[in-house]
């Protein structure tokens, strides 16, 4: 399924602020003594590392925010998959505005293919099973849309975007609360009827309270597999079931072999490594 780009809108205030921190109080004073103003040059993006290409749009905006006379000719698209040597962008025009951009649109480009690539890996890693990798709220402070965004490129889905997105009731509203029940009933309270209640249980038998009440969707947190079967037996099809909890490629495929509907994974987004793409010069 193809993903839609994100609106102009919603990435040029990520990518003024990175340039705007990254300018400091005078400018890039480097390339400005180096460079020659009528300098011009062509340049590539190159992938160093096989993945999935995420963040380009953020990337090319850099270069332009700096220097409009900077050209720019796409040669992958977001989304696509990268091999090691494969140009995803021939960048050319003024030397000093290339120069003056490159980190940023870097910064962006290589994070943001790291999550969608992260990401390809987990999906992978449970083909031939129902469960759909989500990511979590663990986002970078500013950039939850685009990392999201780089969650989709990659095939997965999207939990909550915000605290008002829906309830999710975690163990210390349990507690603060005086138990599942109070919990669940206020929360049902307090909503419209498009919000959905979901909430996070440790156990089977914290799972049989929550099912006696009632709910959307049902968080199993650290649960080993043998334990994640049987919820997903006594759950029995009456609510979304999603098991979390440090759950990594390599033991992700007997997770989703105990028929869970989700699989969410805070580390996609919080600490995925970056795929290496470089800016090189080719005249």
């Amino acid at each position: 399924m193809s993903v839609p780009p994100l609106p102009l809108v919603m990435i040029e205030p990520l990518v003024r602020a990175a340039l705007i921190e990254d300018l400091g109080r005078a400018g890039d004073v480097t390339t400005d003594a180096i460079v020659p103003l009528e300098t011009r040059t062509k340049t590539a993006l190159v992938a160093r590392q096989a993945g999935v290409l995420a963040g380009l749009d953020l990337a090319l905006l850099a270069f332009r925010l700096i220097d409009p006379a900077i050209a720019i000719q796409i040669e992958r698209r977001d989304g696509g998959r990268l091999m090691p040597g494969d140009v995803i962008a021939h960048v050319a025009g003024p030397a000093r505005g290339i120069l003056t951009a490159e980190r940023v649109a870097l910064n962006f480009l290589c994070h943001l293919s790291g999550v969608a690539s992260a990401t390809a890996g987990m999906v992978e890693a449970v083909k031939g099973h129902k469960a759909r990798i989500t990511c979590t709220r663990k986002t970078l402070p500013g950039l939850r849309a685009v990392q999201k965004y780089a969650v989709r490129l990659g095939g997965g889905a999207n939990h909550r975007f915000g605290l008002d997105d829906a309830v999710l009731i975690k163990d210390n509203h349990i507690a603060v609360a005086g138990g599942i029940r109070p919990a669940i009933e206020r929360a049902r309270a307090a909503i419209g009827h498009l919000v959905k209640i979901e909430i996070e249980v440790d156990d089977l038998a914290q799972l049989e309270e929550v099912m006696a009440v009632g709910v959307d969707a049902v968080l199993l947190d650290n649960m080993s597999p043998q334990m994640l079967r049987a919820a997903v037996a006594m759950v029995a099809g009456r609510a979304v079931t999603e098991a979390s909890g440090r759950i990594m490629p390599s033991m992700a495929a007997d997770i989703a072999a105990t028929g869970v509907d989700l699989i969410s994974a805070g580390w996609l987004t919080h600490s995925a490594t970056v795929l290496d793409i470089g800016l090189d010069f080719v005249g």
